[in-house]
């Protein structure tokens, strides 16, 4: 074994291409054997060159305290929801030396891990041979409807108003003067002395009044409008066409897969 001379993760992030397969686990939840969760991952040693993953940087600290260790890549299960040290419990785990930022991985300290992590029945051989192979992963995309929404003018209303008219009919009562002549027949005539049947015209003028209507126009108030906006939302469905990639396995031969094949049917 020989001295690390690798790099963090962070401090090259500009030179990695991370589209093109390049792996980036910072901030994942890491767990240990049988899901037990034992940390976060803090960052990762890489090679400078290639961007390959040796180590993750895993915080294994509590609440208030924090504790940095070394775990090799070729011990972790990358998942959607984490990374799973499928072989390792937390006392493993939070057992390794711990790891201060911009030191050298001593060669003492990498013995001493390496007893930690090593299983009994693996030699140093095959575990050295397996512990920086970089675990193998194919993800598998589906899309998903992404809606925006925008605002836009739907239309416009003017209020205003106009006139509008119709004949209307009004019914008023006017007092006039009529004339009335009343005749009586004298029954007891008495003689009119020096009277001349013609010699003088008589006349009685009798001025008659009457009321007549002025109809003129009053403009009332009969109704107030209020002019103002409110929000109301309204369900509206969208379909779309959406694919997504699922796994497809090709067996040429007498092969035969691992119990933890995932064989997942939808």
């Amino acid at each position: 074994m020989t001295q690390i001379n690798l790099v963090r993760m962070s401090d090259i992030d500009s030179q990695l291409d991370l589209s093109s397969g390049v792996y980036n686990p910072r901030g994942n939840t890491a767990y240990g054997a049988g899901g037990e969760k034992v940390g976060s991952i803090y960052d990762a040693l890489v090679d400078p060159q290639s961007g390959a993953i040796q180590y993750l940087i895993v915080d294994v600290g509590g609440w208030f305290s924090s504790k940095h260790v070394l775990v090799p890549v070729g011990q972790v299960r990358f998942a959607e929801d984490g990374a799973y040290f499928d072989t390792l419990t937390k006392d493993q785990v939070r057992g390794l030396s711990e790891y201060h930022e911009g030191q050298t991985y001593a060669h003492e300290s990498q013995l001493a891990d390496e007893r930690v992590l090593r299983a009994a029945d693996v030699d140093e051989a095959t575990y050295r041979q397996q512990a920086f192979q970089t675990p193998e992963t194919l993800k598998l995309l589906e899309e998903r409807l992404v809606v925006n929404k925008e605002r836009f003018v739907t239309g416009s209303v003017e209020v205003g108003k106009r006139v509008e008219t119709h004949e209307e009919q009004v019914n008023v009562d006017l007092d006039r003067e009529e004339v009335v002549i009343e005749r009586r027949v004298v029954t007891d005539p008495q003689p009119v002395v020096g009277a001349v049947l013609g010699a003088a015209t008589e006349a009685v003028r009798v001025d008659l009044e009457a009321e007549r209507a002025d109809v003129s126009k009053q403009a009332y108030v009969t109704e107030e409008v209020s002019i103002g906006k409110r929000e109301v939302t309204e369900t509206q469905s969208f379909t779309e066409t959406v694919g997504k990639e699922v796994l497809e396995v090709n067996k040429t031969g007498d092969v035969k897969l691992g119990d933890d094949t995932d064989t997942l049917k939808r």
